[in-house]
């Protein structure tokens, strides 16, 4: 089955389905060779497949040991007056991923790896693209858009960008043989990690950025920043592309915020409207997906089960009566 949909009744049992499915499959792979390239989220809804997959290995049913992991995405732009500064920042991904994933192993991962955006200092960025228009171009529907910056890039700073930060990003997961199980999340627009609705498909690698104000505007409601003002405006982020080169891939999406996302994602034609709709494309070239929901992020899909049939997904409610 190339997408198979979980529907359980809340966060608890969201973050327990799916960190058992991750143990098993890192555990198959783990029989199969030496090591497992992990693909990592952020946001809220992996932290209970977090704790439960570091109680996992702690208790020696998987070798955290053996993993090297790969982070979708991280800020350009957090306060900082350098690169460890910005690294460490509290709303960093790399300090997220420490909080609640890392820093609870007894065994550390062979190697993490989070995109370099703490390395691109925010200001002098805004200039280099402000005095080189010629050097990027910017690609996007809606107010979140990639800047591609041009392989003969005049500006050594964008070229610098583009070769030491972007590309040998990319080259690091492909050096690493791909990732072998990608977990991810999906936000209330349907963006998985930054690549923002809007974003064009067609897009390879790692992006470079500009942030729509609606997920500004939902990182300042959640909390992680004070204003508008203070949330970056750019990010470091996989391409739908490169995340859906995983061999597999496992999506947790909990809450009212995604249930339309959820919907359109499934039972519309692919669209870079709603970016999660790549993951058709993804299972019709062979990839292989579960989504395990909660009853609200699911709550328009049960109605519709035989729309998801014919189009070859399973929907399995695993809520108790």
């Amino acid at each position: 089955m190339a997408i198979e949909i979980l529907v359980v009744e809340n966060f608890e049992r969201m973050s327990a389905v799916a960190a058992e499915l991750a143990e098993r499959r890192i555990a198959e792979l783990q029989r199969e060779g030496s090591g497992v390239v992990l693909g990592l989220a952020t946001g809220g809804s992996p932290t209970g497949l977090y704790r439960r997959l570091a109680a996992a290995a702690n208790e020696g049913r998987v070798d955290s040991a053996r993993w090297r992991t790969f982070n979708l995405d991280e800020y350009v732009g957090l306060p900082g007056e350098n690169a460890a500064e910005r690294t460490l920042h509290p709303e960093s991904y790399a300090w997220f991923m420490i909080e609640h994933f890392f820093g609870l192993l007894k065994r550390k991962p062979a190697s993490t790896s989070v995109p370099w955006g703490a390395l691109i200092d925010q200001r002098r960025l805004r200039e280099e693209l402000k005095g080189h228009p010629e050097d990027w171009e910017s690609r996007g529907a809606s107010t979140g858009k990639a800047i591609v910056i041009r392989p003969e890039a005049n500006s050594s700073y964008l070229a610098w960008v583009r070769g030491e930060v972007l590309e040998a990003y990319a080259r690091r997961i492909e050096n690493a043989g791909g990732v072998d199980l990608q977990i991810l999340g999906v936000g209330g627009l349907g963006h998985v990690a930054f690549h923002e609705s809007g974003i064009p498909f067609d897009l390879p690698g790692l992006l470079l950025v500009e942030l729509d104000r609606v997920t500004r505007e939902h990182a300042v409601a959640d909390g992680h920043f004070p204003s508008l003002e203070d949330c970056p405006r750019y990010a470091v982020t996989m391409s739908l592309r490169l995340v859906f080169q995983a061999r597999s891939a496992l999506l947790l999406a909990n809450g009212p915020r995604k249930t339309r996302a959820v919907a359109r994602s499934l039972l519309e034609e692919p669209s870079a409207d709603v970016p999660l709709s790549y993951v058709q494309t993804y299972a019709d070239e062979g990839g292989r997906l579960t989504m395990v929901l909660d009853g609200e992020a699911a709550a328009e899909l049960p109605a519709r089960r035989s729309e998801l049939e014919s189009r070859g997904y399973v929907l399995q409610d695993l809520r108790t009566a």
